[in-house]
């Protein structure tokens, strides 16, 4: 008699195991539970245990005779299940059926229950059930933990970790009182937790806090790529196309910058391209600012419009593009990033000031490319901190064109001053603002952030 042995994580599975490789009549002769956890189970085929029988009468004629017509009808009732019909039990059923089988007119119903032989009842059903005690069911029930309950759990460790991150940011303070009250700034300000951090990693532990501030400055000012006059590139020339959501200034900012190229070049040496469309008015606004500075409009449709447009105007020193603004969660920004990579232009993407880090972060996602010459943050005037925009100018490794500060055309648009931009950057919070921290509130930030980046890892 080949006895096969089947261990698996629940009953249910183990089960499943039995039925699959031994088939729905299989005959369980043991089951146990696991030291380390799981179930094992014995089992044989119906048909190498009806070998060992020597009655004459067929196994399958003889399980229907021996059914436990007289069983308790608490056992009766019992609902059956294909998957799950066997409990947990340390308990062995005989390993052969024995030589004589009691007709069931022969025996009583008191009888029923002793005489009847183990293996031919566990082969009258698809699964057998051997009798056991009520707590395996309950450690059954116990393998499927509620979603409520995980849900407290998350929220109960994210409570600890915060409060260890609260215990260990004091801990932080008192050793490095400088390194934490710079940290404060920079959060308070509007850094992120990431750059912070990266850029604090190597701050000497002699210095008093005046001097931490500068050497944190002096840090941020070389992880910023900013282009200089040396490199403008109204002096390279070149076809560029300003790119961007919503609201942020393209038009304005193509007018600026066409201005800029027509006192240096002339108006002869620039061309202006327009692919907006859709919005009412748009072409006809490019179209004015054309007309003062003296300088062609082209309207395209499509790529193959775009590109015999530019080939027309090749003998042009700078042809600028103005696109149609677009939020970074639509489907249609892919669609123009490759429009303008196949007819060869550069894009400059533009980043309103005003906007959240985590917004930036993403327009900065969507619009990236090998063919992202650099960016241009506008309304610099309007906002009332420029670590958020530098901080993803910074990360992303965005080369910073230009910056600009207001509406008119062209002189509120300037070559990055590293100083100006640092300075109010690093501008400290006034101490009546609502968005400066308190207490142990950045080390709460600094865990959250933590464990944010732990889980994109493991994502």
């Amino acid at each position: 008699m080949n006895v096969k042995k089947f261990v698996a994580p629940t009953a249910r599975d183990a089960l499943h195991k039995v039925k699959e490789i031994l088939g729905p009549d299989a005959i369980i002769l043991s089951n146990r539970g696991l030291p380390g956890g799981g179930v094992e189970i014995m089992a044989v085929a119906q048909r190498e245990m009806a070998a060992l029988a020597p009655s004459p009468v067929p196994l399958k004629d003889v399980a229907p005779r021996i059914a436990p017509q007289s069983a308790p009808p608490a056992v009766a009732a019992r609902p059956t299940d294909d998957d799950y019909t066997v409990s947990l039990s340390s308990q062995r059923a005989p390993a052969a059926v024995p030589k004589a089988f009691v007709p069931p007119a022969a025996r009583t119903v008191a009888e029923a229950p002793v005489a009847r032989p183990a293996a031919p009842s566990l082969a009258s059903r698809p699964m057998p059930r051997i009798e056991e005690p009520a707590a395996p069911a309950a450690r059954a029930e116990a393998e499927v933990v509620p979603a409520s309950v995980m849900a407290e759990i998350r929220a109960l460790r994210q409570i600890v970790e915060q409060h260890l991150a609260g215990f260990a940011f004091g801990e932080t303070a008192r050793s490095e009182p400088v390194k934490t009250e710079v940290l404060r700034q920079m959060l308070d300000t509007g850094f992120s937790p990431q750059l912070a951090r990266d850029l604090l990693d190597g701050l000497p532990s002699d210095l008093d806090a005046r001097q931490a501030q500068v050497w944190a400055k002096s840090a941020a000012d070389r992880a910023l790529r900013t282009l200089g006059s040396d490199h403008d590139i109204i002096e390279r020339g070149g076809v560029f196309a300003l790119v961007g959501p919503t609201g942020v200034g393209k038009t304005t900012t193509t007018a600026k910058l066409a201005a800029r190229c027509v006192l240096r070049h002339g108006a002869a040496k620039l061309a202006l391209v327009t692919t907006d469309g859709y919005r009412i008015g748009a072409h006809e606004q490019l179209r004015i600012y054309g007309r003062i500075l003296g300088v062609s409009v082209h309207l395209v449709k499509d790529g193959d419009d775009l590109r015999q447009t530019l080939a027309d105007l090749s003998h042009k020193h700078m042809v600028l593009v103005d696109t149609m603004g677009m939020s970074q969660r639509d489907r249609m920004v892919t669609e123009q990033i490759g429009m303008l990579a196949d007819c060869g232009v550069q894009r400059l993407l533009l980043l309103s000031s005003t906007s959240r880090g985590d917004t930036m972060d993403d327009v900065v996602r969507a619009y990236n490319g090998p063919d992202l010459a650099g960016c241009i943050l506008t309304k610099v005037d309007e906002a009332a901190s420029l670590a958020p925009a530098l901080d993803v100018v910074m990360r992303h490794q965005l080369k910073l064109h230009y910056i600009s500060n207001g509406q008119r055309v062209p002189e509120d648009l300037h070559l990055p001053n590293r100083a100006y931009l640092l300075h109010r950057a690093f501008k400290d919070a006034p101490e009546a603002s609502p968005h400066r921290f308190n207490g142990v509130e950045p080390g709460l930030v600094m865990a959250n952030a933590g464990m944010a980046a732990v889980g994109g890892r493991r994502g």
